[in-house]
């Protein structure tokens, strides 16, 4: 028999068979908190930067990430191109690698150039538990948060292998509507 039609003998919903979304970091309505990571891409290369502290009222995009992957890297450019769609604006987007045993910021900026972008910036926190104030789940691979006005918009997380197409394209609508005050 297949487990949808036992769930349904036995009254459950199949619901219960899916795995909950992953929850990671500051969520909507909370401040993203400042904190500094090394950047290793663009003029700021080699330095300690906080970007949430540069954005203001800005908008921003922070992406949290525990490892580098194919989806990662397309997520990555869609970023990059909505920095460029909305420079006037004053978006500012970034990716923050967690864990400087994960990854070099020489190896990180080889690995940016690779996937082609152009002006998002890219560094490494060195806990791989990431900013404490933040919070981040574990067992989140990738964490994106769109903020504006120093208050988070949008909050989405995944674990490791749940970053495919259909997810990029979600993040990729809310960063369409992401920039303008609400």
């Amino acid at each position: 028999m297949r487990i949808s039609t036992i769930a349904l003998m036995l009254g459950v919903p199949l619901m219960a068979f899916a795995k909950d979304p992953c929850v990671s970091g500051p969520q909507v309505g909370q401040r993203p908190g400042p904190y500094s990571f090394l950047v290793a891409t663009g003029p700021q290369r080699g330095q300690p930067t906080c970007y949430v502290c540069d954005t203001a009222e800005k908008p921003g995009i922070i992406v949290f990430a525990r490892s580098l992957s194919d989806p990662l890297a397309q997520l990555l450019t869609k970023c990059d191109d909505a920095f460029a769609a909305k420079e006037k604006e004053g978006l500012k987007t970034w990716l923050t690698v967690l864990g400087e045993k994960t990854v070099a910021i020489d190896e990180l900026s080889k690995w940016a150039k690779k996937t082609g972008l152009k002006s998002m910036p890219v560094g490494v926190f060195d806990d791989p538990v990431g900013p404490p104030s933040y919070k981040l789940a574990e067992d989140a691979d990738v964490t994106v948060l769109l903020f504006i006005d120093r208050k988070v918009t949008a909050n989405l997380a995944f674990r490791a292998g749940e970053l495919d197409e259909s997810a990029i394209k979600k993040i990729a609508d809310e960063i369409a509507r992401h920039g303008t005050k609400k």
